[in-house]
C-alpha cells in the first residue's frame, strides 16, 4: 500500500507557482503597498512561510526541485538544459498513483523527452526550450553565450506594452486553467484532482500592460534600498554574475532601475488579477481544495546593482510560500523552510506514503511545523549553473547563512543583524565557532569534488548530443498540446440532451 485513507478523504489541490518572485516582498503575505487583494485574501486563511527559500535559483533545476522535493546534487538537473529524468517521482506521480486526477497548466521548464512527469493532462506547451541547447560550459570559464543568456536589455528597455510573448503565454495559461475548474465541477471524473497552474510574471522582461503599471505611479519602492555596490568591491560570484548578463555593456541609469522595478510590480498585479479569475471559477462552482503558492526562485531586482537571480542573496534565494488547507491554522511562520518541502507536504495532507522513495528525498513535511512542532534541521539551496564556474551551496540554519564555493571566499552572514547581507562574518574570529559548526554540516551534506566533476561530465554529454540532433532532421522535444476538436461542444456521434446537460453547472431540472 502507497496511502492511507481512501478517495473521499483526499483533498482537491490546486497550486500556482509565480516565476521570478522575490520573496522579501511577501514577508507575511504580499506587502502592504503590492496591489494584490486576491493573494492578500489567500494569505488571510493561510500558514505564511516567511522564510522560505528554492532548492535552486534558476527555473528548471528550482522546478525539478520543488517537484521531486530533490536538490540538484540528486536530480542531476543542475541547470536550464539539464535532463529532468523521467524516473524520478514527482508530487504529480505520487498524487496520480493514489488516484488522482494531475493536471498542469503553464510552465515547469521540463527539459528532455518526458514533458508530464506524472501530470496525466497538460494544457499548454511551455514557454522555454525543452533541449539541451542552453548548457553551460565549465571547461570555457567566463564565456558568454549571447543568445541565451540574460543581459541587461530587460532593464533598459522596460516599460509599458498591452501584448508581449510572456502576456500572451500567461493570458493562455490562466485561461485554460479556468475553464478546466469548470470542466472539473461538471463531476465527469469521480477522482479527486490535482491542477496546477504556473505563469511566466513577474519574470523578466519588464515589462507590463498599461493598468497594472498606473497601479505604481506613486509607488515609494521603485528604488532599492541598497544601491549599486561597485564591480571591484563585489564578491566574486556577484562579478560572475555581472559579467554573465554583459552589464559592462550598458548605461543603467536610476530611471530605467525604476522602470523595470515598477514593471515587476505591476506583473506581481498582473499575476494576482489571473489568479483572482481562477480563484472565482472555484467558488462560484463550489469546489474546495487545498490551495498552495509558490515561486521558483527570486529576483534581484537592483539590489547591489544585481538583477534576476542565480545566487544565494535573499533576493534571489527567498520565495514566497502560503499554504491555505484544513488543519493548517493560518498565521505567520519565521522557521526556514525550502520549496524542495512541498511534495512531501502534500503527501502527507493526502495521506499518502513515501517511504519508498524516502532515503533519497531532501525535503521533509511541513504540516508538523504548521501545527506546533518545532524544526530545527538546516534549509539548503544549490547553484550549478549559468555565471558559476563550480558549484556554490548555502545553509541557511536560524538567523545564519553560509555560502561556499570551492573558487570562493567563504561567506557567512547574520540575517538577523544584517539583512542585507553586508557584512561577511566569515573572517571574524568572534564567529569562528558558527562557522566551523555549519561548514562541518555542509561537509556532511555535500562533497564538492564530486558535485563538480558530476556537474562537468553531464554539461560534457549534453553538449555532443545536442550538436548531434542538431545535425539533419530535428525532433524537438518541446510539449505539443493535445486538441481533439471532434471531441469538443457538439458533434454527430454526441446525444445532444445528453452533452448539453453533463456540460452544465449547476445541472438544470
Amino acid at each position: 500500500m502507497t496511502a492511507t485513507g481512501t478517495s473521499e478523504d483526499r483533498p482537491n489541490i490546486l497550486i500556482f507557482m509565480v516565476d521570478q518572485l522575490n520573496g522579501t516582498l511577501f514577508p507575511d503575505g504580499p506587502a502592504d503597498w503590492l496591489h494584490a487583494p486576491n493573494l492578500k485574501r489567500l494569505a488571510a486563511r493561510s500558514v505564511r512561510f516567511a522564510n522560505a527559500y528554492t532548492g535552486s535559483p534558476l527555473c528548471a533545476p528550482g522546478r525539478a526541485s520543488f517537484m521531486s522535493g530533490q536538490l540538484p546534487f540528486r536530480t542531476g538537473v543542475y541547470d536550464n538544459a539539464a535532463e529532468f529524468r523521467s524516473d524520478i517521482p514527482t508530487y504529480a506521480h505520487h498524487l496520480r498513483r493514489a488516484g488522482y486526477r494531475t493536471c498542469l497548466s503553464g510552465k515547469m521548464h521540463f527539459v528532455g523527452p518526458d514533458q508530464l512527469h506524472g501530470f496525466e493532462e497538460r494544457l499548454t506547451t511551455d514557454i522555454y526550450p525543452a533541449d539541451f541547447g542552453w548548457t553551460p560550459d565549465y571547461r570555457k570559464p567566463g564565456e558568454r553565450i549571447d543568445w541565451w543568456y540574460h543581459n541587461m536589455g530587460s532593464v533598459t528597455g522596460a516599460g509599458v506594452a498591452e501584448i508581449t510573448n510572456q502576456l500572451e503565454y500567461d493570458d493562455n495559461v490562466a485561461h485554460e486553467a479556468k475553464m478546466k475548474v469548470y470542466d472539473l465541477a461538471r463531476g465527469l471524473d469521480d477522482r479527486p484532482w490535482m491542477l496546477t497552474v504556473s505563469m511566466t510574471h513577474p519574470h523578466d522582461p519588464y515589462v507590463a500592460r498599461r493598468k497594472h503599471w498606473d497601479l505604481y505611479a506613486e509607488c515609494d519602492h521603485l528604488m532599492p534600498e541598497v544601491g549599486l555596490i561597485p564591480y571591484s568591491e563585489q564578491d566574486p560570484h556577484s562579478r560572475r554574475i555581472f559579467d554573465a548578463s554583459d552589464w559592462h555593456q550598458y548605461d543603467i541609469s536610476d530611471d530605467m532601475v525604476r522602470d523595470s522595478r515598477r514593471a515587476y510590480f505591476a506583473n506581481i498585479s498582473y499575476c494576482d488579477e489571473k489568479i483572482g479569475e481562477i480563484l472565482e471559477a472555484l467558488e462560484t462552482t463550489r469546489q474546495q481544495a487545498v490551495i498552495l503558492f509558490v515561486s521558483d526562485h527570486g529576483d534581484m531586482l537592483g539590489e547591489r546593482g544585481l538583477w534576476f537571480k542565480m545566487n544565494f542573496f535573499e533576493g534571489s534565494a527567498r520565495v514566497p510560500l502560503m499554504i491555505a488547507a484544513p488543519g493548517l491554522p493560518p498565521g505567520r511562520i519565521d522557521t526556514p523552510v525550502s520549496t524542495i518541502d512541498v511534495t512531501p507536504t502534500l503527501c502527507d495532507l493526502a495521506g499518502i506514503s513515501m517511504d519508498e522513495v524516502r532515503p533519497w528525498t531532501d525535503g521533509q513535511s511541513l504540516v508538523p511545523l504548521a501545527t506546533g512542532t518545532p524544526r530545527t534541521e538546516p534549509v539548503a539551496v544549490e547553484y550549478a549553473a549559468e555565471a558559476s564556474e563550480a558549484p556554490l551551496v548555502c545553509l541557511r540554519k536560524g538567523r545564519w547563512k553560509l555560502n561556499l564555493c570551492q573558487l570562493d571566499p567563504d561567506q557567512l552572514f547574520d540575517l538577523e543583524a544584517d539583512p542585507r547581507e553586508l557584512t561577511n562574518l566569515a573572517a571574524d574570529p568572534a564567529h569562528a565557532g558558527v562557522l566551523a559548526e555549519l561548514k562541518a554540516e555542509a561537509a556532511a551534506r555535500w562533497d564538492l569534488d564530486r558535485f563538480d566533476a558530476d556537474v562537468r561530465a553531464s554539461q560534457a554529454r549534453r553538449w555532443v548530443v545536442y550538436e548531434a540532433l542538431r545535425q539533419g532532421g530535428y525532433y524537438p522535444w518541446d510539449y505539443q498540446p493535445l486538441k481533439k476538436a471532434s471531441e469538443q461542444y457538439m458533434r454527430n456521434h454526441m446525444d445532444l440532451n445528453i452533452l448539453e446537460d453533463s456540460k452544465r453547472f449547476p445541472r438544470g431540472e
